[in-house]
């Protein structure tokens, strides 16, 4: 049983952090270069980092209870435990504050799109707060990746 809890460790760090990679640095960038309309490909892929925030806050909370039951009373003392719940928050940050905030904006800007209404700076401005945030959990995702081994432990 712990060489499955041990696959399924590293299977659920490659998910997380692969996904975060895939989605916010491939995805995202070809809908934008290749559908015709912004607007669209906005949708599209804001759909897709709510998958990805959803997929963050399950890989997350699977990864915490894996360094919890690992560690035992020690598991302050992982790097990985705080690893994993410093991007755990990131993610909650993003799904359940910025990005409802967000669509907020959205919602309120009707009958317009939100960059052709007067909503566009706000927006724009927690635009660029979201994605300084999922940058810095991308970035932490390469630091997990890098120390898995040491959950293992």
């Amino acid at each position: 049983m712990r060489r499955l809890a041990d696959a399924l460790y590293l299977v659920t760090i490659a998910l997380w952090v692969g996904g975060l990679w895939a989605i916010g640095y491939i995805a995202a960038p070809m809908l934008f270069s290749s559908l015709g309309e912004r607007q669209l490909a906005g949708m599209v892929a804001g759909k897709l980092f709510a998958l990805m925030g959803w997929i963050s806050l399950g890989c997350a909370a699977y990864l915490i209870v894996f360094t919890l039951i690992r560690s035992g009373t020690r598991f302050f003392k992982s790097a990985i435990f705080w690893l994993v719940l410093f991007m755990g928050l990131l993610a909650a940050a993003s799904q359940f504050g910025i990005q409802p905030l967000m669509a907020q904006l959205k919602a309120d800007a009707l009958p317009r799109e939100v960059m052709a209404s007067v909503l566009r700076d706000r927006f724009a401005a927690w635009h660029g707060i979201s994605s300084i945030l999922y940058l810095m959990q991308s970035l932490l995702g390469l630091w997990l990746v890098v120390w898995s081994g040491r959950g293992l432990k």
